[in-house]
């Protein structure tokens, strides 16, 4: 007698070429799957684990024909030590306060993304965003998501992180801060208060999307040491670049 399986069968796809929004000239096409039901967090982990990234309930990973460079990237929250700019940076947000809240989207939170993507990303397709699309990137997700609040001691809303939590680590989905305190550097702060959180948690990991190094707004992402990189299916410890040539950086892309 022939047992059929109650699990329904897991669907992928391919989106369609469009311009790529970290090198000039390139086109980047998508695989993408969606995250639901009651399945859907440990789907997350293990596509999190193969380089995927998550954007409100489907997981994505570039397959872009004749290009890999964008980079799975992770921190060893473990093991991870500031640099000296790094510490700098700590210093200069000593009296910055990071609080994990719901995944629930608030105007005061809207007005600061409003403020700095006009600022940062004018020319990029989140720059049209209204507050109810803010919303669904806020709260539209299938898995355990929150979004650190990051305050002065006045209480004033000075950025946000929107993280996923994971079996293995902390991913950071998307950040964003006050544009007049660039030199603050809370976009540094934030990955810095998520790696400790992980290392609280006795998280091993946090997940910082995609490493670009021909591009400078992604080539940061390397910073952070010690990290891994996906590579060949493996995740492998960056460090182990370092004896190589430094990749030229391509200029800024604006998105």
């Amino acid at each position: 007698m022939l047992h059929r399986s109650a699990r329904r069968p897991h669907f992928f796809y391919t989106t369609a070429p469009l311009p790529c929004p970290y090198l000039a000239g390139r086109m980047e096409r998508k695989v993408v799957t969606e995250l639901t039901g009651p399945e859907a967090e440990t789907l997350h982990d293990r596509l999190s684990r193969a380089g995927f990234r998550r954007s409100h309930n489907i997981a994505y990973s570039p397959v872009c024909a004749g290009c890999q460079s964008c980079i799975p990237i992770r921190i060893d929250a473990a093991r991870f030590m500031p640099d000296r700019t790094q510490r700098r940076v700590l210093r200069n947000n000593a009296g910055v306060t990071g609080t994990a809240a719901p995944a629930r989207a608030t105007a005061e939170q809207f007005a600061l993304f409003q403020a700095y993507q006009r600022a940062r990303h004018q020319d990029g397709d989140m720059a049209a965003m209204g507050f109810y699309d803010y919303r669904a990137m806020v709260e539209d997700t299938p898995i355990t998501t929150g979004l650190i609040e990051f305050r002065d001691a006045s209480g004033r809303l000075l950025g946000g992180c929107l993280t996923d939590w994971l079996s293995d680590g902390l991913s950071a989905v998307y950040s964003f801060f006050d544009p007049a305190l660039e030199k603050q550097s809370l976009g540094t702060f934030a990955v810095l208060w998520l790696v400790q959180r992980a290392a609280e948690m006795g998280l091993p990991y946090v997940y910082l999307g995609y490493w670009v190094p021909q591009s400078r707004k992604m080539a940061y992402k390397a910073r952070f040491r010690p990290s891994e990189i996906l590579t060949g299916g493996l995740w492998r410890p960056l460090e182990a670049l370092d004896t190589m040539q430094e990749p030229v950086l391509a200029p800024a892309q604006s998105g």
